[in-house]
């Protein structure tokens, strides 16, 4: 006769959510001291991976009488590297390892839906579009930038998941499916303008860029992203509170006092300019946004407060190194940066499906 499994007693129960905790409790203040330094010695090693002879010491002297500190004593061609060629890019993908994580962040916790992020919900590809039409097209008649665009076409492409999703009935579930409808439509516009409009040595930039590219980046992308990156903390930050309400459902986050309509308008449009801004400049870069919120969640727990700096840490850190396999992996040859997120984040979006499914 087989003994029956005996239930844990809620005392028994008690100590093992206290246990859980207390280990929690060691980990967060670990990886707030040893985050931001991980992120410094990131970008430092990283600048130094590459054909070029550059130890982190050159990194730092060279940044350091950059920023009039002294002197730098390297040769000006070492000087030119890391300054005007490595330092731009890893700080972009930095910036953009963070943004794309927070918006995944963001939009998980409006939606309720632990698959959503701007690359599942159709947003990236509505920004790429609109980016290309400026750029082959010229649509906005010169008025209009690259960035300006890539809104327009990332509010066009949200526009068109929730008029889906509310036709069809707005769960969760129909929101990520009509996002994929979206993100198909908006890729093949993109294609079809590029194949048709565009001449072949212009297609072949042009695609690749939009498989997420950080080559030829200078100082002017990095400032412009971490200033829509440093204001959409600022907002999402001041609505913490508000989005840890919308755990328990819209309904619940009404009858504490939240505005759900006004909170995700401002909430999706401040996700949509930073998602616009950052695929403008990189491309379309997929599954940080889906991937990195649940580390962190791991991490510190879904309380926004902590979750939104921890997931702009961890995707900046991911990314930096994201790239510095991309452009060293195959040297000569670089491959796009959304095709390695892709290797790592199909498996992953794979495992949060099975325990999705499993939770239910």
């Amino acid at each position: 006769m087989t003994a029956r499994p005996v239930a844990a007693s809620p005392a028994e129960e008690g100590a093992g959510a206290a246990h859980r905790l207390a280990a929690r409790g060691w980990v967060r203040p670990l990886f707030w001291s040893a985050a931001p330094i991980a992120l410094l010695l990131s970008v430092a090693v990283a600048i130094t991976i590459g054909p070029a002879d550059i130890r982190v010491a050159d990194v730092w002297s060279v940044v350091g009488a950059h920023l009039g500190w002294g002197s730098a004593d390297v040769s000006p061609i070492r000087d030119g590297i890391v300054w005007n060629l490595r330092l731009p890019r890893t700080l972009l993908a930095a910036v953009c390892g963070a943004g794309l994580a927070v918006c995944g962040a963001v939009m998980q916790s409006l939606l309720r839906n632990p698959l959503a992020d701007p690359f599942v919900l159709g947003v990236s590809s509505g920004a790429s579009t609109g980016a290309v039409l400026v750029v082959v097209l010229g649509a906005g008649g010169g008025v209009l930038s690259v960035s300006g665009g890539a809104f327009l076409g990332a509010l066009c492409s949200f526009g068109t998941v929730l008029l889906l999703s509310h036709t069809l009935g707005a769960t969760s579930d129909r929101v990520v499916l009509s996002g994929v409808a979206a993100m198909q439509l908006f890729s093949a516009l993109t294609s079809f303008v590029v194949l048709t409009a565009a001449d072949a040595e212009t297609t072949r930039g042009v695609l690749f860029w939009l498989l997420g590219s950080l080559s030829g980046t200078g100082w002017t992308d990095v400032w412009t992203c971490l200033a829509v990156l440093v204001a959409a903390l600022v907002v999402c930050g001041g609505y913490a509170r508000t989005l840890d309400a919308f755990a328990f459902g819209q309904d619940a986050a009404a009858s504490l006092g939240v505005s759900v309509a006004r909170t995700r308008l401002v909430l999706l449009c401040t996700t949509a300019l930073l998602t616009a801004v950052l695929v403008a400049s990189a491309g379309a870069i997929g599954f940080v946004g889906l991937v990195l919120p649940h580390a962190a969640r791991a991490l510190v727990g879904p309380g926004h407060a902590r979750l939104l700096p921890v997931t702009a840490l961890t995707g900046a850190v991911f990314l930096v190194w994201v790239d510095t396999l991309a452009r060293t992996a195959l040297d000569p040859q670089e491959v796009p940066v959304g095709v390695v997120t892709s290797l790592v984040g199909v498996p992953a979006f794979v495992l949060v499906l099975y325990r999705t499914r499993s939770t239910r």
